[in-house]
């Protein structure tokens, strides 16, 4: 069967955007830094904006917004919808309510980024394709409650071009002229929305592909501390899909999460409270029936006759 790209079903605005960065980050970026050379306010920028915008996403969009793992004042609220906009993931409305429709349909048709359809469908193509109808909103009656989220969600893309475009370049300008002008768009600006956005859609990619099913094996969700490394804390996904409001993803205190950590620190300093954590005792049970459970299908597996195990065909 000869493969064909579904052109009438392309998402053309969004394909162009994506693929667009992408080509830019992989082409100018290195031609501007052979030209011009490495520049420390420039990188200074890039990595500022990433934790600024990546975390606004974890913390503000996902754990706060998605799930109510905890409450927040108003000026962490604000600081996460304007800079959260900056990772051109849409509002905070419209990702919420793609992601509560995740947990309520993970790995079946009504999931955006079904794994169950594929690597590349669960990372970017469920993006670049539609799919699926519109999402009505009725899954954020909450959200749709709160004046800055839609405020948020009206001027979502005015906000997203100036946080992640237009205030690195004017940053740069004053930096350096023209040339930290069109370094702080590449680098600070363009490079940046590539890793915050793939860092993002590795969450819904390979932390459904990659690690170990610790607290559950009911979804293909796993637990990976290489993808909670380039996540921001977010890759132990099979505790948060168990517990998703718990406000921790890496539940041991050795985890890597700097969400969870930063999230304690907003609460000693009283910008977050109402942190939601699950008991040790539930987590604890929650662990050993998956382990007996994976010990059970290991046994069956083992005791399938060799003519009918799928190597033998």
């Amino acid at each position: 069967m000869r493969f064909r790209i579904p052109f009438e079903r392309v998402n053309w605005q969004t394909s162009s955007f994506l693929i667009g960065t992408v080509i830019l980050t992989l082409t100018a970026v290195p031609l501007y830094l052979w030209r011009f050379g490495l520049d420390w306010f420039q990188f200074g920028i890039f990595f500022t904006s990433i934790a600024a915008i990546g975390f606004s996403i974890t913390l503000g969009y996902h754990r706060l917004f998605s799930h109510g793992a905890f409450r927040a004042a108003f000026p962490i609220k604000l600081f996460v919808v304007i800079f959260g906009a900056g990772a051109f993931e849409n509002s905070v409305l419209m990702w919420a309510s793609e992601h509560r429709r995740h947990h309520k349909h993970v790995d079946h048709e009504d999931d955006p980024y079904d794994i169950t359809k594929g690597f590349f469908h669960a990372h970017i193509g469920w993006l670049l394709f539609k799919l699926l109808p519109h999402p009505p909103f009725d899954n954020v009656a909450d959200l749709k409650k709160d004046p800055l989220i839609m405020w948020q969600h009206r001027h979502i893309h005015l906000l997203a071009v100036l946080i992640s475009f237009v205030l690195p370049t004017l940053l740069g300008a004053l930096w350096n002229g023209w040339v930290g002008a069109l370094g702080g768009f590449l680098i600070g600006g363009v490079a940046k929305v590539v890793v915050i956005q793939h860092c993002t859609f590795f969450i819904n990619s390979a932390c459904h592909t990659i690690g170990r099913q610790t607290y559950s094996t009911r979804c293909s969700a796993r637990d990976s501390l290489l993808m909670a490394f380039f996540t921001f804390g977010e890759g132990y996904h099979n505790y948060h899909h168990q517990f998703q409001y718990d406000y921790r993803n890496g539940v041991k205190p050795w985890q890597w999460d700097p969400t969870k950590w930063i999230i304690w620190t907003l609460s000693r300093l009283r910008l977050v409270h109402a942190l939601r954590r699950v008991k040790a005792e539930t987590i604890a049970s929650a662990q050993r029936q998956t382990k007996d459970a994976l010990s059970i299908g290991d046994v069956v597996r083992n005791k399938i006759p060799e003519s009918l195990s799928p190597t033998a065909q």
